[in-house]
């Protein structure tokens, strides 16, 4: 087992532990990144005049501070990754504040930029210090808590988002300023209120990129460019062709969230009994499934269903971490991390805008070619091991018992 991380302050209180504070960043973001996704789509449409090309544009903006990750490795060189999220987390929260007040194309690719770089440095830093902080043993069950609790802090930020849309008719620049607040009052009590922690290994200040992850960096590619088609279209597709309003996409997060929260720790638990291999297998098999009915459906419930299934799928894509924490040498956790976001994101800055092109011909297409990169990342699961570790990473194509 890992040994524990060493604090370079003593806490006072006993709750000033990681645990603690990778619980609480989990709490901060979705009440900022869930009301900024939430509300998005009917904001662009009702208040910017969006199309599907203009979306597609906005969205390949926004994954570009993702294609960048890789530079977190160049920054911590003057600062620590613990700081470094503290600042990220309030860059995401200040972009959210400010996005109401920007109702146009030139003005919501600003404030998108300003969120997203701050999202996806964050997300960068949350994988590097989680699989640091946690021990091999743990980590699927506790990532696994992770998003169960991100999930119940998404079912309370979206009930609160319902009601100040249904209830009290604020409009949006009301909204994304409130929501935005609140996510930067806790990032200030995070910062305040715990001491800074130090991991036991010392993380590569360098870009890292090794051959015998070559199968992580395949599959992390591949889950990119897949959940492009989940984030900037299934959602559009509610608004654009069901008319869902607001408040019809809040409630139907509120209905993701409530799943995440009461299946995600189950399903962390469960990805730590039967593998990662065999998790990442059913994912892929019920995403070709989920892709390709999104491609047929016309019934406005049915869409809506596959929508919370295919939200329910995510809690499923840990896999992929926990089976690079088992393959990889703990000094690359931070510089892989951050090669594995760029990774992660160069088919993101590419597919929204060119497949929002292809939206105005077929949307149906655009969910076909979802499931197809849902079969190649099927091909590719296949050659994860049963039991990874840092001397057998691949199986090759051999689906026995490798």
């Amino acid at each position: 087992m890992n040994p524990p991380p060493q604090n370079i302050t003593a806490p006072k209180y006993a709750w000033q532990t990681p645990q603690i504070f990778l619980l609480l960043v989990s709490i901060v973001v979705p009440i900022a990144f869930a009301s900024w996704q939430a509300l998005l789509n009917n904001f662009v449409i009702e208040k910017a005049g969006f199309t599907g090309a203009d979306i597609g544009l906005l969205q390949s903006v926004r994954e570009i501070p993702g294609f960048l990750a890789f530079t977190v490795v160049f920054v911590l060189l003057f600062i620590r990754e613990q700081k470094f999220m503290i600042v990220a987390l309030a860059m995401l929260s200040i972009g959210v504040s400010i996005t109401g007040f920007f109702p146009s194309v030139l003005g919501l690719l600003m404030t998108t930029l300003l969120m997203s770089t701050g999202f996806h440095y964050f997300e960068t830093l949350k994988q590097s210090l989680s699989l640091q902080w946690l021990s091999k043993e743990e980590a699927p069950e506790f990532l696994g808590k992770l998003i169960a609790v991100g999930a119940l802090a998404s079912l309370i930020t979206y009930g609160v988002l319902w009601g100040m849309l249904e209830i009290l008719k604020w409009d949006y620049w009301h909204v994304y300023l409130v929501m935005g607040s609140a996510a930067l009052i806790v990032t200030v009590f995070m910062a305040l209120a715990f001491p800074q922690f130090e991991s036991t290994t010392i993380q590569n200040k360098n870009l890292v990129l090794r051959k015998r992850y070559w199968l992580y960096y395949a599959l992390t590619f591949m889950s990119g460019a897949r959940r492009q088609i989940f984030t900037v279209f299934a959602g559009f597709l509610m608004v654009e062709k069901f008319h869902y309003t607001a408040a019809d996409i809040t409630l139907l997060f509120l209905i993701n969230f409530a799943f995440n929260f009461m299946f995600a720790k189950k399903i962390g638990r469960f990805i730590g009994v039967i593998g990662e291999r065999k998790a990442m297998i059913f994912e892929y098999c019920g995403l070709i499934l989920v892709f390709v009915g999104y491609a047929l459906v016309h019934n406005e419930h049915l869409a809506a269903g596959l929508y919370v299934i295919d939200h329910l799928f995510f809690a499923l894509a840990l896999a992929i971490k926990t089976y690079f924490q088992k393959i990889a040498d703990p000094k690359d956790m931070a510089s892989t991390a951050g090669v594995s976001f760029t990774i992660n994101h160069i088919a993101a800055v590419i597919i929204p805008v060119t497949f929002g092109m292809l939206w105005l011909h077929s949307p149906a297409a655009v969910f076909y070619i979802g499931a197809l990169m849902a079969a190649v990342s099927l091909l590719l699961a296949f050659n994860v091991p049963s039991k990874p570790s840092m001397d057998n990473e691949v199986c090759w194509f051999h689906w026995g018992k490798n």
